[in-house]
């Protein structure tokens, strides 16, 4: 890339991209709640949203590395928006239709296209902004966006659900016209775009070995912390809203909307992650990635260790929606109020991770941003986890499951510490 030319439109579609990103995925969280009151199954059946949505990065990351390499970003970039237009689709019609099933494979596809977007969105921020703690701090900032968007569709669910035992899927039809408008408006935007491309008029027509890529150790560590940090980072809002809402709990007195509060209490902790990010894109010119993640992973595993021991009885007022009684504090649970704070935690870790993954790749890095979205499928299979335990332990197990948490966390605090150093096996 030539140094004096002006990267800011395709900063911003990148940016603008990271949003829609969190806007489709978190949608699933809610939607969990709402399948599994309208079929009536068990908590980890509710999640196969989830799970479907993220397991599709399994199947497609390393074929989204692979089309980018050959393809380039716009193409990419072009494609997913088209995938994701048809994904949300799907599910609109699941809800016309009230089928569990189309709703699943609405959430496949639509995991398809947040896959293929994340493989191009990363890696061009990081090259926009010349690598280092410049690509780094550009990240956060995409990051601050895509919080911004996830904490604006988890509030507008909980109020368009005036009861949770009665939702349908057809109530999060306005949130599924929003994001087939914004596909829609992507698509044109970047299609009129200049999209700068790697290594343009170098030879695509064959992929990197994967062996290659496999060599740097820091690297395969970072692939397993990014498998583990997706997985966390959805996992904690995914059962604090589950937790929060169930009307087996009894957390609230009669008058309280509990659905209206858990959203609330959950969107805070998107929001959490919005500050944190921003923060993250401002300092991340002077901080380091590796400080920043040791620090992050660090305070998260005190947060969540707290929030498993913390009495229930213990309340704070915390502010938010509740119903028709509009915006103010409502009573939570000190552990809730915890796990709401790991969302600033969790803001710094995607963005840090990958730096530090990428960092010395060269030719393999987009390669590599293939390998690390097939990896984010771990945002369906520890919540699915989480919820299994709560499945078998009832009402008493949703604390318990969150040891799957404050050990993933541990495993990004070594790799912040020691893994992330580089080390390539020739």
């Amino acid at each position: 890339m030539e140094k004096k030319q002006n990267y800011t439109v395709p900063i911003i579609v990148m940016i603008l991209l990271f949003g829609m990103i969190s806007f489709v995925t978190n949608l699933a969280s809610p939607m969990g709640d709402i399948l599994k009151n309208q079929f009536t199954i068990p908590n980890w059946q509710g999640t196969l949203g989830v799970f479907a949505n993220f397991i599709a990065y399994a199947l497609m990351g390393i074929p989204a590395g692979n089309l980018l390499q050959r393809r380039g970003y716009k193409t990419t970039s072009l494609i997913a928006v088209t995938v994701g237009f048809v994904g949300v689709g799907v599910q609109l019609v699941s809800g016309l239709v009230g089928s569990f099933g189309v709703y699943l494979v609405g959430a496949l596809i639509a995991g398809f296209s947040m896959c293929l977007l994340n493989t191009v969105v990363n890696p061009m921020l990081n090259r926009l902004g010349g690598g280092g703690n410049r690509g780094n701090q550009l990240i956060q900032f995409g990051g601050t966006f895509n919080s911004l968007c996830g904490t604006a569709v988890i509030v507008l669910t909980g109020l368009l659900i005036p009861s949770i035992v009665d939702a349908k899927i057809s109530d999060t039809f306005p949130l599924m016209y929003t994001a087939l408008a914004i596909f829609a408006l992507a698509f044109v935007v970047i299609l009129l775009t200049r999209i700068p491309e790697p290594e343009a008029g170098g030879d695509r027509s064959e992929a990197l070995p994967l062996k290659g890529l496999l060599s740097y150790r820091h690297f395969v560590l970072g692939a397993i912390a990014i498998f583990i940090y997706v997985g966390v980072e959805v996992g904690t809002p995914n059962v604090l809203n589950k937790w929060l809402q169930n009307p087996d709990v009894h957390f609230f007195a009669e008058g309280i909307s509990a659905e209206a509060v858990a959203g609330s209490v959950t969107a805070f902790y998107w929001l959490l992650m919005l500050v944190g990010r921003l923060v993250g894109g401002l300092i991340g010119s002077r901080v380091s990635a590796r400080k920043m993640l040791a620090v992050a992973a660090g305070v998260a595993v005190a947060l969540v260790a707290a929030a498993i021991f913390v009495p229930t009885s213990i309340m704070v007022s915390f502010p938010g929606f509740n119903g028709a009684h509009g915006f103010g504090l409502n009573p939570v649970p000190l552990s809730a109020a915890l796990l709401v704070c790991v969302g600033l935690c969790t803001s710094v870790m995607w963005g840090g991770i990958f730096n530090l993954a990428v960092e010395g790749l060269g030719k393999y890095t987009e390669r590599a941003s293939g390998l690390f979205m097939a990896l984010v499928c771990g945002g369906g299979i520890l919540p699915l986890l989480m919820n299994g335990v709560v499945d078998i332990f009832g009402v008493s197990g949703y604390q318990p499951s969150y040891w799957v948490v404050v050990a993933g966390f541990a495993y990004i605090l070594f790799y912040a510490l020691a893994g992330s150093k580089p080390k390539h096996n020739a």
